[in-house]
């Protein structure tokens, strides 16, 4: 498997015009640092009311696992540990992909930084499927899309800031505060060396 180098974090922190204790903070408090299962699959999680949205609403009445008009916590895959999790998230996408895949690839945030498919092109790729090739080829991928999106939403200006609340907001959306992320982004921002 492809693992982020020390030239990747700088590549990318070059980019954003960050440091890059920011970006390295991002991808411990996005995944716990880890962007592929053992197996070589990326870690992701699956959206079932994302791919509701996408299709419609045609699947929620047969498929409510995976199809749901809001998002519920309890439909995301459990386990022992985040192997066993992350095993079942992609199970949940091949399910979906079965009835609609253009529509379950984006219904999913994959690797390292957790991008939504739907992101694909604001972040900066021809189409779904090349957005697909690089976050399953490497976490160097992963790390492409995390700039494209992070560009694209200007939320570069944050990271150069360390203003950690903004950026969040930006990131994962009004629910930030609920799980403390820009708290998390200050912690492991330290903990990765920044000041």
């Amino acid at each position: 498997l492809m693992r982020l180098t020390d030239a990747d974090f700088a590549r990318a922190a070059k980019a954003l015009g960050c440091d890059d204790a920011a970006i390295r903070a991002v991808a411990e408090v996005e995944s716990s640092g880890k962007g592929f299962l053992p197996n070589g699959i990326p870690v992701m999680l699956f959206e079932a009311h994302i791919f509701s949205r996408l299709t419609e609403g045609k699947y929620d009445v047969k498929y409510p696992d995976i199809s749901s008009r809001t998002w519920n916590r309890k439909l995301y895959a459990t386990g022992k540990d985040w192997i066993e999790r992350g095993t079942k998230e992609n199970q949940r996408l091949e399910k979906a992909s079965s009835l609609d895949r253009t529509a379950a690839l984006q219904s999913a945030s994959y690797g390292l930084f957790q991008v939504m498919g739907f992101n694909w092109k604001l972040c900066g790729y021809a189409n779904l499927q090349s957005f697909i090739n690089d976050v399953w080829r490497s976490e160097g991928g992963q790390l492409n899309a995390c700039v494209g999106f992070i560009k694209a939403k200007k939320l570069d200006v944050h990271l150069r800031n360390k203003d950690w609340a903004k950026f969040a907001l930006g990131y994962n959306g009004l629910g930030y505060k609920m799980n403390k992320y820009d708290e998390k982004l200050a912690a492991a921002y330290k903990r990765n060396g920044g000041v």
